[in-house]
């Protein structure tokens, strides 16, 4: 296999931008043939009926909770997901919406105050097609950021270097949760 290959904008045909371009055909397989869990293995579904360590999960609600990504970006990664199986946000209820923007915003404050976050991500991919890695299950996604947290291993090595273990991170941000407002 040969090495990525980075273009710059500038050498690129058509107005130039500010993005640079990585080219990543390795990943076609992937995109064409996504790795989507039956419905009844979905593991959004599966994590409510166990334990919170087990699972992850660091808070529940009414109609949705709130767990850390099991494959994260960044240390703190967390997913908001209803806990009815809905594929995306227009089949969600009134009640799960708002459920799920009070929840991103206490993440975000515990996550502020637990870790020193900088800024956050937040997003939902909708459908396989936008990059949905559960298309099935909606999830929103609230990844923490820090000045300077960017760096070369993901891109160079297929490397994340994540400075602690998902089972302190989960502790810390579950005990934190109801004292932060």
């Amino acid at each position: 296999m040969s090495e990525p290959r980075v273009e710059l904008s500038s050498e690129l045909p058509g107005v130039p931008n500010a993005f640079q371009h990585l080219w990543t055909p390795h990943r076609l397989v992937y995109i064409q043939h996504g790795q989507q869990p039956a419905d009844h293995e979905c593991p959004f579904c599966l994590a409510v009926n166990k334990s919170d360590e087990e699972s992850l999960i660091v808070y529940r609600g009414k109609t949705a909770y709130a767990l850390l990504n099991l494959y994260p970006y960044n240390s703190g990664h967390l997913l908001v997901c209803p806990y009815r199986h809905i594929s995306t946000y227009d089949l969600a209820t009134p009640e799960e919406v708002a459920e799920i923007g009070e929840i991103t915003q206490q993440a975000m404050r515990v996550l502020s105050k637990v870790s020193g976050a900088h800024g956050f991500n937040l997003g939902m991919n909708q459908g396989e097609v936008a990059g949905a890695g559960i298309a099935a299950h909606l999830h929103q996604h609230i990844v923490p950021r820090w000045r300077n947290d960017a760096n070369f291993f993901p891109i160079i090595a297929e490397t994340k270097a994540l400075p602690r273990l998902l089972g302190e991170v989960r502790e810390q941000i579950a005990q934190s949760w109801s004292s932060v407002s």
